[in-house]
Parts: C-alpha cells; structure tokens; sequence
C-alpha cells in the first residue's frame, strides 16, 4: 500500500507543484476552476475564507468594540469628575463657613494669636496695689489685730482639747467562745481548764466554760473570753491555748461577735 501511494505522489507531482507555486505567488481570484484539479480550487477557497475573516475582524468587529467600552469608561470618568468638583465645593464652602466662626469666637474672647489680653490687665492691678502697699496708715491697729486673732485661736483650740479629754473614750471589744479538742478520751478536761485559765493578759477576760462531747467517748472544751480589740490579739491567745501540747490538740474558733 505504502509503495502504491508513492508511486501516485510521484505521478501527480506536477500539479502539486503549481498549487505551491500558486500559493507563494499571492491570492488570485480563480476565473475557470475546470482548468485547475481539486486541491487547487480548494486552497484557493480556503485562502478567500481566511482573507474574509481577517478583514471582518480587523475593519469591524474590534473597532466597534473598542468604541462602545473607550465610550462607556469615558462616561465614567466625566460622570467621576463631576461628582468630584461638587464634593470639593463644598468642603471649599464648609472651610470658608468654620474660618469665619472662629474669626467671631475670637473677636468675642478677645484672642490676639491665641493669647487671651485678659492677663495684661490682671498683671496691671498688682502693680497698682503695690504703690498702696508702700504707705501702711494703720499699721499698729493691724498688729493689734492679728495678736487678738491669736489669742482667740489659742483659746478655742484649748477649749476643744478640754472637751475631748472630757469625752469617754469607747473600748472595742470582741466576746469569742473557743472550742478546745484534747488528744484523747484519758486527757483530763478539768486540769486542761484549769492551765488554759492561767493564760493572763490585760484586756483578756475568761468566761463560762463546759464540755461538749464529740464522738467516741471523748469530749472537747468549749470556754468563752471578752478581749479587747486593742490589748489582746486572736492569733496570740491561740498560740498560748496550743502551747500546752500535754493536754491539747487544736483550738478553733466557734463564734466571734463584736460588742
């Protein structure tokens, strides 16, 4: 078969090559298509078709395009422009309406580049009064004023030292009822109240006591105290109870009410 279309190639070669040198010559229009073979009239259809197409394309089809777009942007920007100018009016009438309010306000202030003129004329008073200073007419009557005034000072501030030494003064003091847990059920309650009872500071005052069972046959102390706030801390008086470690384990505060 290959042989066979070889042999054939060969045997057409001369129109072949008038169809090529046709081509390389440029277009031309085909007057009598008889005298020509079949490829020929169809690559000369072929070239007529793309010649159309191109000269559609270049001479109408992107010009119009290019038109209507380069239109509608031009549109835009004009329509852009526009609303630009008027948006700058009025700022330019906006500026112009503040520089003139604050042109009042000044004038009504009486500003000179953002100084007030109302302290020169304070700064003049003191000047006048200093000339006044310089003749002191009742000097010895102004002496004699400011020694009574010292006086009565004096004897009001005695007054009111006086009045609160007389006042009694109020003790803050605090009532706290303390529970006192021994070791176990062999410590004995009575000895234990006995030694917590010989802890003694001024302000400290021991209660009414009485044993409270907990569980297990063993009972703990319950004794209440009046301290006062300001002699007897809390934390101290804690810290004694704790000390007898013979006889007691932990002390906790059950009530604590200020009186």
């Amino acid at each position: 078969m290959k042989v066979e279309a070889l042999d054939k190639f060969w045997a057409d070669k001369s129109r072949y090559d008038l169809a090529e040198k046709r081509f390389y010559e440029g277009p031309q229009k085909v007057t009598d298509r008889s005298h020509y073979s079949p490829l020929v009239s169809e690559i000369a259809k072929a070239r007529e078709h793309i010649q159309n197409s191109l000269e559609k394309i270049d001479g109408v089809t992107l010009d119009d395009g290019l038109q209507s777009e380069l239109a509608k942007r031009l549109a835009q920007l004009e329509g852009e422009h526009k609303d630009l100018k008027t948006q700058v009016t009025l700022l330019n009438q906006l500026l112009t309406a503040t520089v003139k309010r604050l042109v009042a306000v000044e004038g009504q202030l009486k500003l000179t580049n953002g100084e007030s003129k109302q302290p020169e004329a304070e700064a003049k008073k003191p000047e006048a009064n200093d000339d006044d200073d310089d003749v002191d007419l009742f000097g010895s009557e102004s002496e004699e004023e400011d020694g009574e005034a010292a006086r009565i000072r004096e004897e009001r501030l005695a007054a009111y030292a006086a009045k609160k030494a007389k006042k009694v003064q109020i003790i803050a003091k605090s009532n706290i009822i303390l529970d006192v847990k021994p070791w176990d059920d062999e410590t004995d309650l009575k000895v234990m109240e006995t030694e917590i009872r010989k802890i003694t500071q001024d302000g400290l005052l021991w209660g009414a006591s009485k044993f409270v069972p907990v569980a297990f046959g063993i009972q703990k102390l319950s004794i209440s105290c009046v301290v006062e706030d300001d002699k007897v801390s809390i934390d101290w008086l804690t810290e004694e109870i704790e000390k007898l470690e013979d006889f007691v384990q932990s002390v906790d505060i059950a009530a604590f009410n200020k009186i």
